[in-house]
């Protein structure tokens, strides 16, 4: 009936091992676990895989966190990194020391805090000539109308610089 070549002998000429023709593989271990992962990570958007490693153990589950770094990474699950809002580069200038007072001031906040630990913002004007602190303005909370009223009095009692140079801080990005 069947005079065919054996098994072994097949499988010689294949170039084939009889262990590897007779595997069979074993069930995911890992798949109930990765259910959980992705069920989590999708219930908590900003969670990473740490956080998702803590609630699985706040729910009892004892697992290894390189085994649910592994399986968060494998399910696609990272979170992608904010990118930074890129501020546009103006044409830069060198700074160049001004030979007289009131041709260019330097504008910053300088943060302190009082002893009862309230913050206490400071505008300070400086000039570039001399040094001098031309205005040095503390208040608890600064506006953009309390900061051009500050610069209108400067106006009418010593005159504006031709210039004013502030850095590229969130203080001064507003409308």
């Amino acid at each position: 009936m069947g005079k065919g070549l054996s098994e072994h002998r097949s499988l010689r000429v294949a170039g084939m091992s009889p262990s590897a023709f007779r595997y069979q593989p074993q069930p995911d271990r890992n798949a109930t676990l990765k259910e959980k992962i992705i069920t989590l990570a999708q219930r908590h958007r900003r969670y990473g895989a740490c956080m998702i490693y803590l609630k699985l153990r706040q729910e009892g589950i004892q697992v290894n966190h390189k085994r649910v770094d592994r399986l968060y990474a494998e399910a696609g699950l990272q979170i992608r990194r904010r990118k930074r809002k890129k501020v546009p580069v103006a044409d830069r200038h060198p700074l160049a020391r001004p030979m007289a007072a009131n041709q260019v001031w330097s504008m910053d906040f300088v943060f302190d805090r009082t002893a009862e630990g309230r913050v206490i913002k400071s505008l300070t004007i400086v000039d570039d000539a001399t040094h001098e602190a031309v205005a040095i303005v503390p208040e608890r909370a600064m506006s953009g109308m309390h900061l051009t009223r500050v610069l209108d009095q400067l106006a009418q009692t010593r005159g504006l610089p031709k210039a004013i140079r502030t850095d590229n801080g969130k203080e001064f990005c507003r409308r």
